[in-house]
């Protein structure tokens, strides 16, 4: 499974909601901040491959 893309769309405390961005209409994810990169912003790209979340420059 994946790579996956997301964008982060909205942190909230611990938790940042990410949309995947080849599929628009898909439910927002839920994950939790200590999984996502240090540096994390809101509109920041994501790419998820093998249980990992790395920013896209």
């Amino acid at each position: 499974m994946g790579p996956f893309e997301y964008v982060v769309e909205q942190i909230d405390g611990d938790y940042a909601q990410l949309l995947r961005t080849d599929e628009p209409n898909h439910e927002r994810k839920l994950v939790a901040r200590a999984l996502l990169p240090e540096n994390l912003e809101e509109g920041m790209r994501l790419r998820y491959e093998m249980f990992e979340y790395t920013s896209i420059e």
